[in-house]
């Protein structure tokens, strides 16, 4: 009789269908909404002040961004499916229940 621990099938987990979708450290979709914030910013002013502070923003950002992605990568994912939820659930068996 073969052992138990052979029978059971393995199979391999890659590490790239498990890690979460991030950019420069933070949440992609974020990096480039921002990003194209910034770049919109630069060209719709034009002037070396706006350059200037389109990067500064978007570097401070990206840096929050990354604190962010560093304490929960779905964060965003999360607060987005939070914010669909009801502030209270009644107690009943179904939602289609007649009150």
């Amino acid at each position: 009789m073969a052992e138990p621990s052979t029978l059971l099938a393995h199979s391999t987990i890659h590490r790239a269908l498990s890690r979460p979708n991030l950019l420069m450290g933070a949440d992609r979709e974020l990096v480039l909404v921002t990003g194209l914030a910034a770049v919109i910013l630069v060209f719709v002013v034009l002037t070396w002040f706006s350059a200037l502070f389109g990067a500064a923003i978007w570097i401070v950002i990206v840096a929050a961004l990354r604190m962010m992605a560093k304490a929960d990568p779905m964060m965003r994912k999360v607060y987005i499916r939070h914010i669909g939820y009801r502030p209270v659930y009644r107690a009943t068996s179904t939602p289609w229940r007649k009150a």
